[in-house]
């Protein structure tokens, strides 16, 4: 059931229903030609590159028509998918590659720079080539492979809470039940259309509208970056039913020159994520006609487990909502003993969209998934009517312009600074990208502090939105009585 063909079945049900559209170039797929390139790929993988079920494919691309095709050519053979961030460091990259161990890098061309300057030996691909085979390519009859629930499609990797990248497993299971569970609670069908431009390598730029859509047969369009004008433009002419943004988004459209006039009266309503929506930006919205439904969810139990819906958002500011479909929550205290409602506790989740665990790695996955259970580290609050709200982010994570951020891995590259003696990152306040990093750092005996000096330091070893926007000297950083670093004193 969970590894069904979607694309294979759209292509016998309705072959010329627009699958795809991108926006960039103006091209187009309908399911029929869609599941023909699919098919193409998958005989080209295992037939002339002799890859096979099991083995990864990493990509380091923007969202596009041949990624998608990518995506369904996994679902046929059992190749799994590893999205690269193409925002990271080349020395970051070369970490991914070394823990993925992929047989081939698909690469976008305007990632060439990224490529050039890596250390790892894997064979590169251009998916530029990729396309250009794509395009009027022969009809291929192949053979589904037989794929266990549990295997992954995707490797997610998401920034580690001890500087290293763990990459979460997201299963066929996962997939199928996610997809499930969205279009319950978000009433998805064949007539609906979405605008994604959410990047190719987060769990949400899959997974919130873009697969879903897909098993049900929609329309999804494809755009490689935001932009707050072309998107509330496509909006109109496409009539766009529903879209998936982050905060910073929605912020940027609604100062929008282009913001009062665009008609969007095809939209059933907004899906938030990432963090909680300012109640003045909700009303902005809602005076436009556009309603907002909030909600939660995280790479490793999917994003799509909460939902707050559109006619709660402002009764119920600052609420994740309650859990979707097929997924059981809990909220425990220290000793995994359920606390009582309006009491703080960590959110534990259960349900057939769980990852199965990370990639490689036995002592992350025992630490997260205990007796059947996923350990967000989240802690929220439950109201007496079921409301969820959380009150603190897992670790020191923060949130910039969508993007998860985690402290201890830019305090890692921080200190392999050769003038910074100690280091802490904390996330403060920013009005356009929600927050950024702030650097509290203590310099070696004898070193000079140079703020340029430091900043292009992580420029060469961070990705861009992970350098900290502010860098403060201290003579020495704040510690609590067991001589660990005090955060609370920074913040």
């Amino acid at each position: 059931m969970y590894r069904k063909d979607w694309i294979a079945q759209w292509a016998m049900y309705t072959p010329d229903q627009v699958a795809l559209k991108e926006y960039d170039s103006g091209r187009s797929l309908t399911y029929k030609t869609l599941n023909e390139q699919a098919c193409f790929l998958a005989d080209k993988f295992i037939n002339r590159f002799r890859l096979n079920t099991g083995h990864r494919l990493m990509v380091m691309a923007e969202q596009c028509l041949e990624f998608v095709a990518l995506f369904s050519m996994a679902q046929k053979t059992g190749i799994t998918l590893v999205p690269l961030n193409f925002r990271l460091a080349p020395t970051e990259i070369d970490y991914l590659i070394s823990d993925a161990e992929p047989e081939l890098l698909i690469v976008q061309r305007k990632f060439a720079d990224k490529v050039d300057h890596l250390k790892s030996d894997v064979q590169v691909v251009w998916l530029e080539d990729l396309g250009q085979e794509l395009r009027g390519c022969p009809l291929i009859d192949f053979e589904n492979k037989e794929i266990p629930e549990d295997h992954p499609l995707f490797i997610l990797y998401t920034s580690g809470t001890t500087g290293f990248p763990k990459g979460a497993v997201y299963s066929h299971k996962m997939l199928f039940w996610n997809s499930v569970n969205t279009t319950l609670s978000l009433s998805l069908d064949a007539t609906d259309l979405t605008i994604n431009c959410a990047p190719s390598f987060h769990t949400g730029g899959w997974n919130v509208l873009l697969a879903p859509l897909l098993h049900r047969g929609g329309i999804v369009g494809l755009l490689k970056k935001f932009d707050a004008d072309r998107l509330l433009a496509l909006m109109e002419s496409e009539g766009c039913k529903l879209f998936f943004g982050v905060p910073t988004m929605l912020k940027m459209m609604s100062e929008s020159e282009s913001f009062q006039a665009a008609d969007l009266g095809a939209m059933r309503y907004f899906i938030v994520g990432g963090e909680a929506l300012p109640l003045a930006v909700i009303r902005q919205w809602h005076d436009k006609g556009v309603r907002i439904r909030q909600g939660y969810g995280l790479t490793e139990v999917g994003p799509n487990i909460t939902s707050l819906h559109q006619d709660d958002a402002e009764t119920k500011i600052g609420s994740i909502g309650k859990p979707n479909f097929y997924v059981e929550h809990k909220v425990v205290n220290d000793q995994n003993v359920p606390v009582n409602p309006g009491d703080i506790g960590e959110l534990c989740l259960k349900g057939p969209m769980m990852t199965p665990g990370y990639w490689k790695n036995l002592e992350a996955t025992a630490l997260a998934i205990r007796e059947g259970w996923f350990h967000t580290g989240d802690l929220v609050k439950e109201d007496e009517e079921g409301y969820l709200y959380v009150v603190d982010r897992k670790k020191s994570m923060f949130i910039s312009g969508g993007e998860n951020v985690y402290p201890a891995e830019v305090e890692k590259v921080l200190r392999q600074c050769s003038t910074v003696d100690e280091v802490a990152v904390i996330g403060v306040p920013d009005s356009q990208w929600g927050e950024v990093g702030r650097a509290y750092v203590s310099l070696k005996p004898g070193a000079l502090f140079c703020e340029e000096e430091i900043r292009s330091y992580c420029l060469r070893h961070l990705a861009k939105f992970k350098v900290p926007k502010y860098l403060v000297q201290l003579t020495e950083l704040p510690k609590n009585d067991s001589g660990k670093l005090d955060r609370k004193q920074l913040k």
